[in-house]
């Protein structure tokens, strides 16, 4: 199949740190190369994958600025890269940016969307408005809010072998994750506190969550009990959750996915997290991690998970691997193709 996957442009596909949505483009990307597919990736111009990219911004531009610039830079990107696809037979095109779905009109081949947000009721109504888009959710919890008339739930994966297992941990719990309220970083330091364990945390300080950091995070920094180590690229990542006791997971709202819960997984570390969105389907409860009522469970659970890292790794393995995600994905364009009758010559599956 001649496949084209549309990213942001702001960051590189994979990302260096924070990026959800990049790696997985990336993975999804490799993965359909690695099977003899024809894939063009249209990303930052920074980005290093084995298949083709094609760029209309060079560099990195993150965090994203307040004002319209961050939206124009979107809706330009997104339209050149339509333009571009238009002058191709791509068998199949998968946009991964919400301004992007819009453009879809102007593609006469079969566009696939996957939401990588929170519910919003704002872009469920504009989705509506194209009911030819195929829309992916990476959760059961998101679709469940969306309206959409073509939605399935295809779950994210990863490479479980790019994470490093460790099964004698040390004596620390971890936060990873945007430094936000919605993540709950004050009550991972409100959890450590009332458990008296130590806390790792590594996160993203975005402009917009200044004034959050300087009131609610910062003062709790002593750098003994509680540590903060900046935002983790993949190495320090690897580092941090695959010697950590637990994963604090304390999130405020409906986490659409939660990609840093399964690479907790992989690295044999159970996530002790708050209900909400989709913990209930990643996290295993008693097997891979623990759904908490509150951070007084959560400080419980802090001193002693229970919870062997060996099981952890092999639940990440069996539900959450990019070949199951690839799977899914690509037995999902062809079920299009094959929808929109696409002669067999152009098919080339």
């Amino acid at each position: 199949m001649h496949i084209a996957l549309v990213a942001p442009p702001f960051i590189p596909v994979p990302p260096v740190a924070y990026g959800g949505t990049e790696l997985f483009v990336a993975h999804l990307a490799e993965g359909l190369s690695a099977r003899g597919h024809d894939v063009i990736v249209y990303a930052n111009g920074e980005s290093r994958v084995s298949c083709e990219t094609r760029w209309r911004y060079a560099e990195t531009d993150w965090p994203p600025r307040p004002g319209s610039e961050t939206t124009l830079k979107s809706i330009d990107h997104a339209a050149w890269s339509v333009a571009d696809i238009a002058r191709e037979r791509f068998d199949v095109v998968h946009l991964n940016e919400a301004v992007a779905v819009p453009l879809s009109r102007f593609m006469s081949m079969p566009v696939v969307y996957t939401l990588h947000h929170p519910f919003e009721p704002d872009l469920s109504a504009l989705y509506a408005k194209y009911p030819d888009v195929n829309y992916v959710a990476i959760s059961d919890a998101q679709r469940a809010r969306e309206t959409a008339a073509k939605l399935r739930t295809i779950h994210h994966g990863l490479r479980v072998e790019d994470y490093v297992f460790e099964d004698r941990k040390q004596d620390y719990v971890c936060f990873l994750g945007r430094i936000a309220p919605v993540k709950g970083p004050h009550l991972a330091i409100a959890a450590a506190r009332q458990a008296g364990v130590r806390l790792k945390l590594a996160g993203e300080i975005q402009p917009t969550f200044k004034d959050y950091w300087d009131r609610q995070v910062a003062p709790d920094i002593d750098g003994a009990q509680i540590e903060y180590v900046g935002e983790a690229d993949h190495q320090l990542k690897n580092e941090l959750l695959a010697n950590a006791r637990a994963l604090l997971f304390p999130i405020q709202w409906d986490e659409p996915f939660g990609l840093v819960m399964i690479e907790a997984m992989a690295c044999g570390t159970p996530v002790l997290a708050l209900p909400g969105g989709s913990v209930a389907e990643v996290i295993a409860d008693g097997e891979s991690g623990r759904i908490c009522a509150d951070v007084d469970e959560l400080a419980e659970w802090a001193v002693n998970p229970g919870i062997d890292p060996h099981d952890c790794r092999r639940y990440a393995e069996k539900r959450f691997s990019v070949d199951r995600m690839v799977d899914e994905y690509e037995a999902l364009y062809r079920e299009l193709i094959v929808g929109a009758h696409v002669p067999a010559e152009k098919q080339r599956l």
